[in-house]
C-alpha cells in the first residue's frame, strides 16, 4: 500500500490562513462596494492621467506641470462626456422606443411567426402574450436605479479623484517612510511600474481596437439606416473594455434592434455578419499582436475575474476586472510564498522574469510609457 503524502503542518496552516483571509477580504469588498467602487474607478482614472501626462511630455515640449494640467482636463472631460453621452443617448433611445411602441407589437408578432414557421412549430405566441409573462415594472425600476447610480457614482468618482490628486505630492515621502532601505524601495517602485504598465497597456490596446471596431460598426449601421447609430457606436466602444461580455453586446445588440426596426431581415443579417467579422479579426489577429507581454493573463483567469468582480461590484467590476487581474499578478509575483498564484494567473507560466533579466526590457512593456521622456 502506498504511504500517504505528508504535508508539513506549517504549509497547511499557511494555506488555511490564506484561504480564510481571501474569503474575509472578498466579503469586505462586497459589503463596502458602494465605497470602494468609486475609489477604484478614481485610481483607474489617476493612472490614465499619469499615462497621458507622460505621453504629452514625451511628444511635446510642454513643461511637466502644464502637461499634468492638460492630462487632467482631457481625462476628466472624457469621463464626464462619456457619462453624459450614455445618459442622454439612453434617454433619447427610450423616448424613441416609446414613440414607436405602437408599431413594435405587430413587428414582434411577425418575427415570432416567421421563427416558428422556420422551425415548423405551430401556433406562435403573440408579443402581448409574452409580455404579460414578464414583470416589466421591475425591469424599468432596475434601469432607473442603475441610471441614478451612474450619475451618483460619477460624482463620488470625481470627489475621490480630487483628493487622490491632492495627496499625490506626498506619495514619495510616504514611500521613503514605508521603505527606508533603498533596495526595498526600488522593488516597491518596480511593482508599481509594472502595475501601471499593465493597466496602461490594457487601455491602449482596448482603445485602439475599440476605435477600429467602432469605425466599421458605424459605417455598417449608417449604410443599413439603423436608428441611433451614433449612440450604438459609443456603446460598442464602452463595452469593448469589458472582456467577453463586451464583444457579445457589440456583436448582437445592433442586429437585434435592426430586426425590430426594419421589415426585411437583410439589414440585421448584414450587421450580424459584418460585426462578427470585425470582432473575429480584432480578437484573433490585431489584439494579440498589440498586447505582446503586457497582458500575460490566462484566458480562463480573465473569464473568472469577469465573473467574480461582476458579482462583487456589478458593471464597474466588469469594467475593471482585467486591470485588477493584472495588478494581482504583478503583486503576487513579487513574494516567494505567493508567486505560485501569479504563475497560475499568467498565460505562459512566467508572470515576470527575474529582476536582472527584466530590468532592460521593462520600459518597452508599456507602449504609452516611454523611458526617460525628459532626456535629451
Amino acid at each position: 500500500m502506498k504511504p500517504p503524502l505528508i504535508v508539513p503542518t506549517s504549509t497547511v496552516s499557511r494555506n488555511a490562513l490564506v484561504l480564510i483571509a481571501t474569503i474575509a477580504a472578498g466579503a469586505a469588498v462586497y459589503w463596502l462596494r458602494n465605497i470602494l467602487t468609486p475609489l477604484a474607478m478614481a485610481i483607474f482614472l489617476m493612472i490614465m492621467i499619469d499615462g497621458v501626462k507622460r505621453s504629452i511630455e514625451a511628444r511635446t515640449p510642454v513643461p511637466e506641470r502644464w502637461a499634468g494640467v492638460a492630462a487632467l482636463i482631457v481625462v476628466t472631460l472624457g469621463f464626464l462626456g462619456a457619462i453624459a453621452i450614455i445618459v442622454q443617448g439612453a434617454r433619447g433611445f427610450f423616448n424613441q422606443a416609446s414613440d414607436d411602441a405602437v408599431l413594435l407589437g405587430p413587428r414582434l408578432d411577425q418575427i415570432l411567426a416567421d421563427a416558428y414557421r422556420l422551425f415548423d412549430m405551430p401556433s406562435a405566441p403573440t408579443a402581448s402574450e409574452l409580455i404579460t409573462r414578464v414583470d416589466l415594472s421591475q425591469y424599468f425600476t432596475t434601469v432607473a436605479l442603475q441610471a441614478q447610480g451612474v450619475v451618483t457614482g460619477a460624482i463620488f468618482v470625481m470627489i475621490y479623484l480630487g483628493f487622490l490628486l491632492a495627496s499625490q505630492s506626498g506619495f514619495r515621502r510616504k514611500l521613503v517612510g514605508m521603505f527606508p532601505d533603498r533596495g526595498a524601495r526600488n522593488e516597491a517602485m518596480g511593482v508599481f511600474q509594472r502595475v501601471r504598465g499593465g493597466v496602461e497597456g490594457y487601455l491602449w490596446v482596448q482603445a485602439v481596437t475599440g476605435l477600429l471596431i467602432c469605425a466599421v460598426a458605424w459605417v455598417l449601421m449608417r449604410a443599413v439606416g439603423l436608428q441611433n447609430a451614433e449612440f450604438w457606436t459609443f456603446v460598442i466602444f464602452v463595452v469593448g473594455f469589458i472582456p467577453v461580455l463586451g464583444g457579445a453586446v457589440a456583436g448582437l445588440a445592433p442586429p437585434l434592434f435592426a430586426l425590430v426596426q426594419f421589415e426585411s431581415y437583410w439589414p440585421a443579417v448584414i450587421l450580424l455578419i459584418g460585426l462578427q467579422a470585425i470582432l473575429f479579426i480584432s480578437g484573433n489577429f490585431i489584439q494579440p499582436r498589440m498586447q505582446g507581454d503586457n497582458q500575460n493573463i490566462d484566458p480562463v483567469v480573465v473569464l473568472l475575474s469577469l465573473a467574480l468582480w461582476g458579482q462583487l461590484w456589478g458593471v464597474v467590476g466588469m469594467f475593471l476586472s482585467t486591470p485588477l487581474a493584472v495588478m494581482a499578478m504583478a503583486v503576487l509575483a513579487e513574494f516567494k510564498g505567493s508567486r505560485w498564484m501569479a504563475i497560475l494567473l499568467s498565460g505562459d507560466g512566467e508572470p515576470y522574469a527575474d529582476e536582472d533579466e527584466a530590468a532592460p526590457p521593462r520600459p518597452k512593456r508599456g507602449r504609452v510609457n516611454p523611458p526617460q521622456s525628459k532626456a535629451g
